[in-house]
């Protein structure tokens, strides 16, 4: 009976938590101290954009895999003298140079500044380069919560089985995502994410060479589409090899990515089961004839994602460096 009172009472708490979060984090939060954080923010960022595009799906997926571990603090930012940070992960290895980068370089902007030296957290910083990012590449501009304090923690263990793998099925992103209070909307606006970016061929090879002992060529996957992966990934294939997730408009902010998912063109088999799955199919649709649609429930997840875990108030830190607490 106590266990049921406990799990009837979190039902009732967790949006209570979330709402809480959400009072404590304001999109002016900066308004007295660094009133023109975006401005330097936005700068840094765009410089860094017009060096390399990889600025754009680097920046995101970082903002990303931070949040999911130990919540939005950027604790992934910090390194680690003997390699047990949570960026020394497997899971984290493949992270861009790119995306580190654009934070350090916008936190410089910032602090170049004397009135805003040492106020804004890295966590901020990365959430407002997120979106800066995401405006770049002709997605949807909105608006940032603020005040997330810096963690101090990061370890390599606290990121085993946080992160969502390409071989996931529905019930698995669900899963993981819900932990988080995100409902299975955000969970497919958020991997509408894939509609930038790269990955290399190790993470989907199984699908075109092994999937299963009866066929080679996993059946969800478009055939045409399997023997371009095919020819872009041989067996062999030098390990640096980078493969568009959208082979349609793999640098366009768009819902392309949703529309290849019909036409069973999703990298991943955790991309290809949001349209394979009647349970969310229909949301698929939705995304895929709608780019409106689409980017409104991005915004909303991107939102929702953006206050995950978050320290704020005299919790955690505002970091000096990026890459290590103070």
């Amino acid at each position: 009976m106590e266990a049921r009172s406990f799990i009837v009472l979190s039902v009732f708490l967790l949006p209570l938590l979330f709402g809480t979060v959400s009072a404590q984090l304001r999109t002016d939060f900066y308004k007295g101290t660094c009133p023109n954080v975006e401005s330097l923010v936005s700068s840094a960022v765009s410089k860094k954009f017009q060096q390399t595009f990889v600025t754009v799906p680097a920046t995101l997926r970082l903002f990303f895999h931070d949040c999911m571990v130990r919540g939005c603090d950027a604790s992934v930012l910090i390194q680690s003298p003997t390699n047990k940070a949570e960026k020394d992960h497997p899971d984290n290895l493949s992270l861009a140079g790119d995306g580190f980068d654009t934070v350090i370089k916008a936190k410089a902007a910032v602090d170049n500044d004397p009135n805003c030296r040492n106020k804004v957290s890295c966590a901020d910083i990365l959430a407002l380069a997120t979106r800066d990012v995401v405006r770049l590449a002709g997605g949807p501009s909105y608006p940032v919560e603020l005040g997330r304090r810096d963690g101090r923690v990061s370890s390599i263990a606290s990121v085993q089985r946080r992160l969502p793998h390409p071989t996931f099925n529905l019930g698995q992103l669900n899963t993981m995502f819900s932990t988080h209070g995100l409902s299975q909307t955000d969970m497919i606006a958020l991997s509408g994410a894939h509609t930038l970016g790269f990955s290399h061929c190790n993470r989907f090879s199984n699908r075109i060479y092994n999937f299963s002992p009866r066929t080679r060529i996993d059946p969800t996957l478009n055939s045409g589409y399997a023997m371009q992966l095919r020819q872009m990934c041989p067996v062999k294939v030098d390990p640096r090899i980078a493969i568009n997730m959208d082979p349609t408009t793999p640098q366009k902010f768009d819902n392309a990515y949703f529309q290849n998912l019909q036409q069973g063109k999703g990298l991943f088999t955790s991309d290809q089961i949001l349209f394979t799955d009647s349970r969310s199919r229909s949301t698929v649709n939705t995304f895929a004839s709608s780019n409106a649609a689409f980017n409104q429930a991005f915004v909303q997840a991107m939102t929702k994602l953006g206050r995950v875990g978050v320290l704020t108030g005299t919790q955690g830190e505002i970091r000096r460096d990026c890459t290590r607490p103070n």
